[in-house]
């Protein structure tokens, strides 16, 4: 079940996180038993897991403080949950993520700017639909299906 929140990373006035630095680590979902025997019994303990990864970000002194401020106004110091926009495999999109710990930084980038270093953790790893992994197909072939339904086939006009 995803949750929700009303708090935004302020996008329109800060620069994204980078992309060098952006790895996702999952939650393992599962739980596994050892048995006597020497086998295990294996199962799946929650369909939504957390993923965790370090964001970077280069700032302008205006912007560091910008952040700053935004991190201990609006996130309670980092307690709250917030949407970002992320690029990942799925796309650029949203997530719903907050800060594990708080931000490593100021420090100093190429004389004018800051670097600042955070662990998030996002609500849930980003994949596709539930029911997509039935059809990779569909998945691999996506691009190919949106220039067909968007250019080959014939528009239609509504009476």
């Amino acid at each position: 079940m995803a949750i929700t929140t009303t708090l935004y990373y302020p996008s329109a006035y800060l620069p994204g996180p980078l992309k060098e630095s952006f790895g996702l680590t999952p939650v393992s979902p599962l739980k596994r038993t050892q048995m006597v025997t020497g086998r295990a019994r294996q199962r799946r303990a929650y369909t939504s897991t957390p993923t965790q990864t370090d964001l970077d970000w280069i700032f302008s002194d205006a912007q560091a403080q910008a952040f700053e401020a935004w991190f201990r106004d609006e996130l309670s110091d980092g307690a709250a949950w917030f949407n970002i926009p992320l690029l990942t495999p799925v796309g650029l999109k949203n997530y719903v993520c907050r800060f594990t710990d708080i931000y490593k930084g100021p420090t100093p980038e190429g004389g004018f700017y800051w670097r600042y270093t955070a662990p998030v953790e996002l609500w849930e790893r980003p994949l596709p639909p539930s029911g997509w992994g039935h059809y990779p197909e569909w998945i691999v072939g996506s691009s190919l299906l949106d220039i067909a339904l968007n250019k080959e086939w014939p528009k239609h006009d509504a009476d």
